[in-house]
């Protein structure tokens, strides 16, 4: 069951994709159609899940379960992913490479593989200043404050000298 992103409470669950590349406009189109169709259908166990989206910087997919609703499963979460590479391969874009690392500069917002963004670390092309994209944000409300943060306040940190 779809419901407006603003709507879901703060202490929903939250899975951050982040793309490759941005998505054109006619992409992000694409893929809010087919977000708010497979949310529609979204379920546990055949109860319904109370769940949204939301496409942050044209680059990063959000998707939201309202657990106070109904809670979600391994089979629910197995149907998201699912979801997920669906749209990898329709669009040609990978969403789900961990190892890829996602950091501003100025306006510009740059996506590289961690050994990349270990050696920028080295060579002081990333700070602690540096804002970084932590998608290991649980909850609507850690997305909300703990996403787009220095790279000290993340587990980024770690690779700073």
């Amino acid at each position: 069951m779809f419901t407006e992103y603003k709507k879901i409470p703060n202490n929903s669950r939250v899975w951050v994709y982040q793309a490759d590349r941005e998505f054109t406009q006619e992409e992000i189109e694409y893929i809010s159609a087919k977000a708010l169709l497979f949310i529609d259908q979204w379920t546990r166990h055949g109860d319904d899940l109370k769940g949204s989206f939301t496409i942050k910087y044209n680059q990063f997919l959000v998707l939201a379960v309202d657990e106070n609703f109904n809670n979600v499963s391994g089979c629910s979460i197995d149907a998201s992913v699912r979801f997920i590479k669906e749209l990898e391969n329709e669009l040609k874009v990978d969403l789900m490479d961990k190892m890829n690392v996602t950091f501003k500069d100025g306006d510009n917002i740059n996506i590289v593989k961690l050994s990349d963004f270990q050696e920028f670390a080295k060579e002081k092309k990333v700070t602690s200043e540096t804002i970084v994209f932590n998608n290991m944000v649980n909850t609507k409300e850690e997305f909300e404050t703990n996403w787009e943060v220095p790279a000290k306040q993340s587990w980024h940190n770690r690779f700073l000298a």
